[in-house]
């Protein structure tokens, strides 16, 4: 690694006005110059992407990477999700999910009851855990290892083994390029 002088950078001024992308120096190249940890996107603003596996402790607590703490912001919500896994909303999306079902006939909202009954909001500790209801963890089947899945707009929380046979048929080809050209990619 290739030390600068205070003031001076490779490809980059701090005197003359900014003419393009900056690089830094990196290790064995060069990269764009960022900026700010998250900037932009945190608390919601971001699709969430990616995949982890970390373990529930004995008191229901699991950690949530410092990534999508990053994504989700200080306070976030777990609730019951589609296909037997939990959803994490960030403040953000939360509040629009909460937007969405004020605005709608009491007819409609009571499908929603449950998705509202079982939600919990989280704030993480300071070792980026949170706590997961029983009923919550009982909903999903989480038992000790859960993956968290980036699912763009939410976070999932699944248990391994319900998880493995949707993961295997979206990574199948013909079910992949069939679901793409249903929807138009």
């Amino acid at each position: 690694m290739k030390w600068w002088k205070v003031g001076q950078s490779r490809g980059f001024s701090l005197t003359q006005p900014h003419q393009g992308p900056s690089l830094q120096p990196g290790r064995g190249t060069d990269r764009p110059l960022q900026t700010g940890r998250g900037q932009g996107r945190k608390g919601g603003r971001g699709a969430v992407i990616g995949q982890y596996q970390h373990n529930i402790d004995a008191k229901g607590r699991l950690f949530i990477p410092a990534k999508y703490r990053e994504e989700l912001g200080e306070t976030f919500y777990v609730t019951i999700g589609l296909d037997g896994c939990l959803s994490v909303y960030s403040d953000a999306k939360w509040a629009d999910l909460t937007a969405k079902f004020d605005a709608l006939p009491i007819s409609q909202a009571r499908k929603m009851r449950a998705l509202f009954a079982n939600a919990a909001k989280c704030e993480p500790d300071a070792q980026g855990r949170i706590l997961i209801p029983a009923k919550l963890r009982q909903y999903a089947a989480l038992e000790r290892e859960v993956v968290i899945n980036g699912a763009s707009k939410c976070l999932e929380l699944w248990n391994p083994e319900r998880w493995a046979p949707i993961e295997d048929a979206g990574l199948d080809p013909e079910n992949l390029a069939a679901a793409m050209e249903e929807l138009g990619f």
